[in-house]
């Protein structure tokens, strides 16, 4: 469904009658220097279909944008830029990131933006950016940069979120009680695998956009990127490698406690192991001296002997006794 449809003049917001607000009245004609923004979330085929009429939109890019599980991407269809970015939200109680997609059409005078699942909310960026003037009189790049700096804003506090948990993990394997954390660290580091997903093929578009020339332009745009406008994207590309940074090491971090926590299974199994072995060892012993005395053989000096008895359970007691203050002394009990 349609979600805003707006006419900017010079930065400012230009109001539109009712008739302008619906699909069958999308395209806004604009004088030099104005630019339409139009925004729908979750759209039905037919009205996505009449969005790319109006606004005489590639059908590759339309269908790449009806579909809400495509990869971060960059293309370019004529006179329009189209451009793919994954939301990131973080569901803490679950160790989960959940993803969204914004799909962007840009073109010299309008800007068309396709919102699929929860996400960012698009219209709180609008409002943001209508009492930024400075940024909106760039035009439509304008707008592709305040989306692109929402989403990698996004993408930082998920960031934070994961090195929090990865934190409490670090915390958990090597904390003296036992505790089985493999399951919590393959489920972050799958978290991280998407986040990764998200983070990496943007990096790409968002260095190009960042990096002004007036002779040879990095990249094909409706509207020419001025220093200006590049020096904005150049503060975007900053925090998506920050992100990619944290990502890739909060990765490193994770593999580097599940060795931590596979090589304290295998400490805790030995201890496991030696204190099995010394309580064995206090029931071997007297077993065997029990088993000495209790073969029927005639000539046994002991078996006749007033104090045979007390002996033998003096001298299994005290071996016993021994062992146990060895295998205490050496950290086996």
């Amino acid at each position: 469904m349609i979600v805003d449809n707006a006419l900017y003049h010079r930065g400012k917001r230009v109001p539109l009658g009712e008739g302008d607000q619906s699909l069958g009245h999308a395209r806004v004609p604009c004088a030099p220097g104005d630019f339409q923004w139009i925004g729908i979330h979750d759209p039905s085929p037919d009205e996505l279909q009449l969005i790319a009429d109006t606004f005489d939109l590639h059908p590759l890019a339309v269908e790449d944008a009806g579909d809400s599980h495509q990869r971060p991407k960059l293309e370019h269809y004529g006179d329009t830029l189209f451009l793919v970015l994954k939301t990131l939200w973080y569901v803490d109680e679950e160790d989960a990131v959940e993803t969204g997609e914004i799909n962007m059409f840009v073109g010299a005078d309008f800007v068309v933006t396709v919102r699929h699942g929860e996400g960012i909310d698009l219209a709180d960026s609008r409002k943001d950016l209508e009492e930024r003037a400075q940024v909106l009189e760039h035009g439509p790049m304008g707008v592709m940069y305040a989306i692109c700096d929402r989403v990698v804003d996004e993408y930082e506090r998920v960031g934070a979120a994961l090195e929090e948990d990865v934190d409490e993990v670090e915390e958990s394997v090597f904390s003296p009680a036992r505790t089985d954390d493999s399951t919590r660290i393959y489920v972050l580091k799958r978290e991280i695998a998407e986040v990764r997903r998200a983070v990496g093929p943007l990096r790409e578009p968002m260095r190009k956009f960042s990096m002004h020339s007036d002779t040879v332009p990095t990249i094909r745009t409706p509207i020419p990127i001025t220093a200006e406008t590049a020096t904005y994207f150049r503060d975007v590309s900053d925090h998506l490698q920050r992100v990619s940074e944290v990502i890739d090491s909060l990765d490193i971090l994770l593999s580097t406690a599940f060795d931590g926590h596979l090589a304290r299974i295998s400490v805790q199994q030995n201890e496991d192991m030696r204190k099995i072995s010394a309580g064995a060892a206090l029931v071997v012993v007297p077993t065997l001296i029990a088993g000495i005395y209790g073969m029927n053989f005639d000539h046994m000096p002991e078996l006749h002997w007033t104090y045979g008895y007390p002996f033998a359970m003096a001298l299994m007691a005290g071996v016993a006794a021994g062992l146990f203050a060895l295998f205490k002394k050496s950290g086996w009990l």
